[in-house]
């Protein structure tokens, strides 16, 4: 099915868009007409995504755990496009680990990338949508169903994705007369670099059996909602949460 979306003159920023789905959302935002500044620490994959999307692309090299990469990957986009309006957080990491068993530096780089990441980049881009009087902000960002749904294993992620919900709504309020509108999206399982190497293992298949459905989702299950929040017809939306799960969680 084909999914389409006006997103002419948008200027979007993207993190962890050097795989997954980061790299699908700076491929479907371009096909419907965005610019897209392509953010993420794997500057080989980047350059190759820009180059396969053309001149409406543009790589920029950054963690979002530094607030100083976030300012100069901003910089650099606007550099290239000009403000940046529209702002997908979706740098993230896995953090697997037994509760009693993750070591200290491992939660703190989950939640220092997942949560803090998430929190600095739609500021960042608050920031600047407000000095410059953009009247249609657009951030979503990027959740996890485990921020409901008890993870045994993912505390530490789950954790930050919770995190990540609770922002996104308490900054939609905050900025709710600037015209910019704060959603976050929640998806289900879905095979990305992340988790590929757990559903290949005999637990993980046998997590995918007891899915109503059996099955895990497909990155283009997204689309549609990702390209609706990021559009004017969002207009009216803003602190929502979207469950896109398969009805994995049901």
């Amino acid at each position: 099915m084909s999914i389409s979306a006006d997103l002419s003159g948008r200027n979007a920023l993207i993190t962890g868009a050097s795989s997954g789905l980061g790299m699908r959302f700076g491929r479907i935002l371009a096909a419907s007409g965005a610019n897209v500044a392509l953010g993420a620490r794997r500057k080989d994959r980047l350059e190759a995504l820009a180059s396969e999307i053309g001149d409406t692309a543009t790589p920029i090299t950054m963690d979002v755990a530094r607030e100083a990469d976030i300012v100069a990957g901003f910089d650099a986009a606007e550099a290239a496009f000009g403000t940046v309006d529209t702002v997908i957080a979706n740098a993230g990491i896995d953090g697997q680990g037994m509760a009693t068993e993750q070591a200290e530096d491992e939660i703190e780089r989950t939640l220092s990338i997942n949560l803090k990441g998430a929190i600095l980049t739609a500021r960042e881009g608050a920031k600047r949508m407000i000095d410059a009087g953009v009247p249609n902000g657009r951030i979503v960002m990027i959740a996890s169903i485990t921020a409901f749904e008890p993870s045994p294993g993912l505390v530490a992620y789950s954790a930050s994705k919770a995190g990540v919900v609770q922002a996104a709504r308490s900054m939609a309020k905050e900025w709710a007369r600037t015209g910019i509108c704060v959603n976050t999206v929640s998806p289900g399982y879905i095979r990305t670099d992340i988790n590929n190497d757990w559903f290949e293992t005999d637990a993980g298949k046998r997590q995918v059996k007891r899915f109503p459905k059996q099955r895990l989702m497909g990155e283009e299950g997204l689309d549609p909602v990702i390209l609706m929040l990021c559009s004017d017809a969002a207009q009216f939306i803003t602190g929502a949460d979207f469950v896109l799960d398969d009805g994995q969680a049901l």
